[in-house]
C-alpha cells in the first residue's frame, strides 16, 4: 500500500519532534519538523500540507497557549482550508479545546499514545482530501456557470455568402472532428463555434470559451491545465483546468493565433496526448474534449513556419470555416441591425425603434470595419441617443459619405465628466478607429490585449 499525506509538526521540543518523524514516517508519505514557528508562513507559502501538528506553546515557562492559539490564526489566515491539529499538555485540555473553537481540527495530548496520535492524523488527512475535492468541485462550478452564463446570441444571416458557412457546419457537426474557424474580429467566430456544439454528439455537455489572448504566459498552464494547492505563490487551492472542466463537451479556443511558439508546443502535446499534468502535480490527467478554434490571423500567416507550428495547424483545422465579412454579405445587415434594435428597444425601455429609411441606406452604404460586433455597438448607441422611436443616419453616428461631419466638443470642456464613461469613450473611439483590431487598438491606448480585452469586458463593450 503506497504511502500518502503530506505532514508539517511545529514544536520547539526536539524530542517531540525525532518521536513524531519516526512515527508518522511509516504511514505517511512526508514528514516535515519545525522547532521555530515563526517560519511556518514561509513554509506555507513554498508548499502545500495536508495536516500541520502545531504545538501550543513555545519557550521555556509558556504554558498558556497564546502562542499557538497565535499561530493557527496565521495558518488560518494564509490558508482558510488548512487542517491544523493542535498539539498540547494534559493540564492545557481548556486550551485545545479554545483552538477548536478558532478553527482547529482536533488535538493531541503529551504524553502520546502512537496509535492515537496515527489515528488522528489519518483521519486529518482525509479531511484535507474531502476540502480539496469540495474546492475542485467549486472550481468546476464556477467555470460552468461561466460557460452557462456566457452570451447566446441567434446567428441572423440571409446572405447567400452564408450559405456555404451553414452547410458545413451541418457536416462538420455532428462528427468529433477538429474545427478552425477564421474570420475577421466581430463576424461571430463564437457563435458558429456553439453552433457547431449545439447540433453535435456533445450538445447536452458543456461549451467552454477561453480566450486565449486574455491568458498571460506566466498563467498558461494553470488555465488549461490547472493546478495544485501551494504550486506556486497564490495558488490557495487546487484549480480545475480548462481542458478538465470540458470533459465530454466542447473546448472553444478563441484567438488562437495569437500563441507564442513555445506555448503552441505545450498546447499540442496535450492535443497529441489528450491528457494534461496540472502545475504542481506528478499525475496526468486525461481528457475527452472536440477542440474547435478561431482565430482572426489571415491563413497564409498561419501556414508562416516561422510565427506557427504546422503539426499544431494540422492538429486544428481538421475542418476549416471561413465567416466572410459583414461588407461581404450585405444582405445581412439590415436583418441583424433590426434584430439588435429589437433587443436594445426592450433593454432600454423605447418601444418598437425602426430604421428611417436614411439610415438604411447609410448602414447598406457603410463598410463596417468591426462586422457585425461594430453594427450591434452602432445600434445600440443609436436606440439610446434617439429622442423618438425612429432611429436616423446621425444617431448611428457613422463615417459614411453625406454623413453631416461629427464635430468633437473642445477638450478643455468635456461632454463626459465621468471617468468610467470617458473610459468606455476612449475605448470605443480606438476600436472603431482601428476597425475593430484588438491588437493595434491596445498598442494606441498603450494597454496590453489582455488588459483591453479586461477593460471591453468592464464596459460591456
Amino acid at each position: 500500500m503506497s504511502k500518502t499525506g503530506k505532514i508539517l509538526v511545529v514544536d520547539d521540543d526536539d524530542d517531540i519532534l525525532t518521536a513524531a518523524r519516526l512515527l508518522l514516517r511509516r504511514r505517511f508519505a512526508e514528514v516535515l519538523t519545525c522547532r521555530r514557528p515563526e517560519r511556518i508562513p514561509d513554509l506555507l507559502e513554498r508548499q502545500a500540507f495536508d495536516v500541520v501538528l502545531l504545538d501550543m506553546n513555545f519557550g521555556p515557562g509558556e504554558s498558556s497557549g497564546k502562542q499557538g492559539l497565535h499561530w493557527l490564526e496565521r495558518i488560518r489566515e494564509i490558508d482558510p482550508e488548512a487542517v491544523v491539529v493542535m498539539i498540547t499538555a494534559h493540564g492545557s485540555v481548556d486550551n485545545a479545546v479554545e483552538a477548536m473553537k478558532l478553527g482547529a481540527t482536533d488535538f493531541i495530548t503529551k504524553p502520546w499514545q502512537n496509535e492515537k496520535v496515527v489515528a488522528t492524523v489519518s483521519t486529518a488527512v482525509e479531511l484535507r482530501r474531502s476540502r480539496a475535492e469540495a474546492a475542485t468541485l467549486r472550481s468546476a462550478n464556477e467555470l460552468l456557470r461561466e460557460a452557462a452564463g456566457a452570451s447566446s446570441q441567434t446567428i441572423i444571416s440571409e446572405s447567400a455568402a452564408m450559405d456555404e458557412v451553414f452547410s458545413l457546419v451541418e457536416r462538420a457537426a455532428p462528427t468529433d472532428a477538429n474545427v478552425l474557424i477564421l474570420g475577421e474580429n466581430g463576424t461571430g467566430k463564437e457563435l458558429i463555434a456553439r453552433e457547431l456544439h449545439s447540433r453535435s454528439q456533445r450538445s447536452q455537455n458543456v461549451f467552454l470559451a477561453v480566450d486565449m489572448g486574455s491568458i498571460s504566459e506566466s498563467l498558461f498552464e494553470s488555465e488549461l491545465f490547472g493546478h495544485r494547492k501551494g504550486a506556486f505563490t497564490g495558488a490557495n487551492d487546487d484549480r480545475l483546468g480548462r481542458f478538465q472542466a470540458a470533459d465530454g463537451g466542447t473546448l472553444f479556443l478563441d484567438e488562437i493565433g495569437n500563441l507564442p511558439m513555445h506555448l503552441q508546443a505545450k498546447l499540442l502535446s496535450a492535443l497529441e496526448q489528450r491528457q494534461v499534468t496540472p502545475v504542481g502535480a506528478d499525475t496526468p490527467q486525461t481528457f475527452d474534449v472536440r477542440v474547435v478554434a478561431a482565430t482572426n490571423t489571415p491563413i497564409e500567416h498561419l501556414r508562416d513556419a516561422d510565427l506557427y507550428r504546422p503539426d499544431l495547424l494540422f492538429r486544428l483545422n481538421t475542418v476549416e470555416i471561413t465567416i466572410p465579412p459583414l461588407r461581404e454579405r450585405r444582405d445581412d445587415i439590415l436583418p441583424v441591425a433590426e434584430h439588435f434594435a429589437a433587443i436594445y428597444s426592450r433593454k432600454y425601455d423605447k418601444a418598437g425603434c425602426k430604421f428611417s429609411s436614411a439610415a438604411q441606406a447609410a448602414m447598406l452604404d457603410y463598410d463596417w470595419p468591426g462586422n457585425v460586433r461594430a453594427l450591434r455597438h452602432a445600434v445600440e448607441r443609436a436606440v439610446i441617443l434617439s429622442s423618438d422611436n425612429v432611429l436616423g443616419p446621425t444617431d448611428l453616428q457613422l463615417d459614411y459619405p453625406g454623413a453631416e461631419p461629427n464635430v468633437e466638443p473642445p477638450a478643455a470642456i468635456p461632454t463626459i465628466l465621468n471617468l468610467d464613461e470617458m473610459e468606455k469613450d476612449t475605448i470605443e473611439k480606438a476600436l472603431r478607429k482601428h476597425g475593430f483590431n484588438i491588437s493595434r487598438a491596445a498598442a494606441e491606448l498603450g494597454l496590453t490585449r489582455a488588459s483591453l480585452y479586461r477593460r471591453m469586458e468592464k464596459h460591456g463593450i
